[in-house]
């Protein structure tokens, strides 16, 4: 009962807490020239702004993407950072907004189908790892080590955010569901808070996203060996719904330049293609 109500404490307190590995949202302004349809990058007249559905887990990169874009062209990137399919049930219920960029390709296939999406970008892979408190106090070293009698485990929502949705499945693959399921005391809606949780020492781990704890100071990294991990790509496109086709389209392009995959690169990811995971 005691853990549970810290738990709720930290939920609560969770948009007023700073970590060296969670950045604050940045907000940006910036134009578009409807009148020619043409991106203008210093354009001034008619205020415009994009709306990103994006996965909390590329709040780093795509927060400095924002900036860039908005120098460059002009035109601001206002974020919605969520859990994927949150995101997705969210454009679906309001029509409304200019890109979507999930976690995994999954999600981006469910809203393709609903004929929510077009032009479409592949960006980075996510990788799965084992995230542990510094120090590693339970000794994690192998996903068989979850199923441990007496370890607590934090895992993602897997009907809120992509790696929820993973992380059911690697301990699937791997035929430990069932006995890490016991040792689970609480879900996250998105990747962020999983990382919030282990580096308050919530939980002896957890499965994140490696690019989102790489150069965290209060958290250790157990690497998931290649053939028991489930490697996914990261996609982004524009919304059909979006009455600034031109804009988006330029947005997502960008994103998926050499310029905006170094950013990728210098948060953590690996960019999109890349030998290691071609398959």
């Amino acid at each position: 009962m005691k853990q549970a109500q810290i738990l709720i404490v930290i939920i609560l307190l969770f948009s007023t807490i700073t970590l060296g590995c969670i950045e604050e949202e940045q907000k940006q302004i910036a134009t578009i020239d409807e009148t020619t349809g043409e991106l203008a990058p210093s354009a001034t007249e008619n205020p415009q702004s994009l709306h990103v559905y994006c996965g909390a887990g590329m709040r780093k990169p795509m927060d400095e993407i924002g900036l860039i874009f908005e120098e460059k062209y002009g035109i601001s990137v206002n974020y919605n950072y969520a859990g994927s399919n949150t995101l997705l049930s969210q454009m679906e219920l309001t029509q409304k907004g200019d890109i979507y960029m999930p976690g995994a390709t999954y999600y981006f296939d469910v809203a393709r189908e609903k004929g929510f999406t077009d032009h479409e970008q592949l960006i980075a892979y996510h990788v799965p790892v084992i995230e542990v408190p510094i120090g590693n106090p339970a000794n994690i070293t192998s996903l068989d080590d979850l199923a441990k009698p007496g370890v607590t485990v934090i895992l993602g929502d897997a009907k809120a955010a992509a790696i929820g949705k993973i992380g059911n499945k690697i301990l699937e693959k791997n035929g430990i569901y069932e006995d890490v399921e016991k040792n689970i005391i609480a879900r996250s809606a998105t990747a962020n808070e999983l990382v919030v949780y282990i580096s308050m020492n919530q939980a002896d781990a957890s499965i994140i996203w490696e690019d989102m704890v790489v150069n965290c100071e209060k958290i250790e990294i157990v690497a998931i060996p290649y053939e028991q991990n489930i490697i996914k790509i990261i996609p982004i496109g524009t919304l059909t719904f979006s009455k600034k086709n031109d804009a988006a389209k330029t947005f997502v392009d960008f994103v998926a330049s050499s310029e905006g995959k170094t950013i990728f690169e210098k948060h953590g990811f690996t960019t999109y293609p890349n030998e290691k995971y071609e398959n």
